[in-house]
């Protein structure tokens, strides 16, 4: 179900992305993040992985390797998957690769304005390390012992 994400899952993506991404921008009053981001070349970099449910993608994650804890880099689920328990799973696995790569910790920020997110990182055990505007967009970066 979970597995690396290839250039033919790029669209799927990106799909997701545009769905998942879109409702905030009112909300920021510019597009999110993620929604500048290339993913063909993100895939090519590897650390992407998508949930695929017989060939069709409900999901997906971004890992990156820091100096001292992964980086939970984007996570999204399609609207229509939502409320399966699918970002669960795709945190879970962040935190699995964590451990297996011998990090103590485990990092990730979010808009400010996605204030949903910040109450389910906060219940995950995620604790706010720092806020800091980046590229026009007010972050607030969390943390996770491991």
């Amino acid at each position: 179900m979970l597995r690396p994400a290839t250039p033919n899952d790029v669209a799927a993506i990106e799909a997701i992305v545009e769905a998942a991404y879109s409702p905030y921008i009112e909300r920021i009053g510019r597009k999110p993040g993620p929604m500048l981001e290339d993913y063909g070349r993100r895939v090519e970099g590897g650390g992407v992985h998508v949930l695929d449910n017989d060939g069709q993608i409900q999901g997906f994650i971004i890992l990156q390797d820091t100096d001292s804890a992964l980086l939970l880099d984007n996570l999204a689920v399609a609207p229509q998957a939502q409320g399966l328990g699918l970002g669960r799973v795709l945190m879970d696995f962040a935190e699995r690769q964590a451990i297996d790569a011998g990090y103590s910790a485990i990092r990730l920020y979010t808009n400010e304005a996605m204030t949903e997110n910040l109450a389910l990182y906060t219940r995950r055990g995620y604790v706010e390390t720092h806020r800091a505007e980046e590229q026009g967009l007010r972050r607030v970066y969390m943390g996770k012992p491991l």
